[in-house]
């Protein structure tokens, strides 16, 4: 009885994305946007020619990135995105690059999707990694480029910080309106506990309409398991308050 043939795994990166935008780098500085032959992108990424399989994963790699694509001659040129990286005015733009080279392999963005605040444990991933169709071996080497390319893109941080961000930017514009803080956070079965000077504390105003806005006092460090609590007492806040208007009608 003739053998089954061997499934092969879905296509994901071999090399993490850190490693990949300075190849492309590379390739930048001696092609600039140029195209050129497959064996001449080897050639740039440090290959001796693209026969090698490790010169065709790497190449194959940094077009399922986006860094790499190939033009209407056959050739492959550096995406127009590596030369707005290179030049970029300030690391706002760098980022939004990361992120959107981050999603563009399809199984990155299939657990981006599906894990929307953080990443779970290895183990976790790796399982995802076996349904979606890769040999355990391979599924261990996908979640360790996985996890280092969206720890090098700061993929979570930079959803946490768009957030703040855009607070800050309405408190300033409130303070400019000369709008006074009225409001603030505390916890509906425990009374209000002065912050304690010694600790590193960031203080994030949350606008609850025009006129109002409350207060959190998040501390340096803040875990995982600060914000399942943070967001618990929020949840405890929004179920008093369904409470009290069911009561009203």
């Amino acid at each position: 009885m003739p053998a089954s043939p061997r499934k092969r795994s879905p296509k994901a990166p071999s090399i993490p994305l850190d490693e990949a935008v300075a190849r492309a780098g590379d390739v930048y500085a001696k092609e600039q946007r140029h195209s050129a032959p497959t064996d001449v992108i080897a050639k740039d990424l440090g290959y001796t020619s693209a026969n090698s399989g490790a010169a065709l994963s790497a190449i194959a790699s940094l077009r399922g990135y986006g860094l790499l694509e190939r033009t209407e001659s056959g050739k492959m040129a550096v995406s127009a995105d590596v030369q707005s990286f290179q030049y970029a005015p300030d690391e706002a733009l760098r980022n939004e690059l990361l992120k959107k080279w981050l999603r563009s392999p399809p199984v990155f963005a299939s657990l981006l999707d599906k894990y929307v605040d953080n990443l779970p444990s290895d183990a976790t991933i790796r399982y995802d990694l076996i349904e979606k169709g890769f040999a355990p071996r391979t599924a261990e080497l996908v979640l360790k480029v996985f996890r280092k390319s969206v720890e090098f893109a700061n993929y979570y941080e930079e959803i946490e910080n768009s957030c703040i961000s855009a607070s800050v930017g309405e408190l300033a514009e409130e303070e400019d309106n000369g709008i006074v803080p009225t409001a603030s956070v505390s916890s509906p079965t425990t009374t209000s506990v002065p912050t304690d000077a010694s600790l590193d504390v960031d203080r994030i105003p949350v606008r609850l309409d025009a006129k109002r806005r409350a207060w959190l006092e998040i501390p340096t460090p803040f875990y995982e398991a600060d914000k399942e609590r943070l967001k618990a007492q929020i949840d405890l806040l929004l179920t008093d308050d369904g409470e009290s208007d069911s009561l009203l009608r």
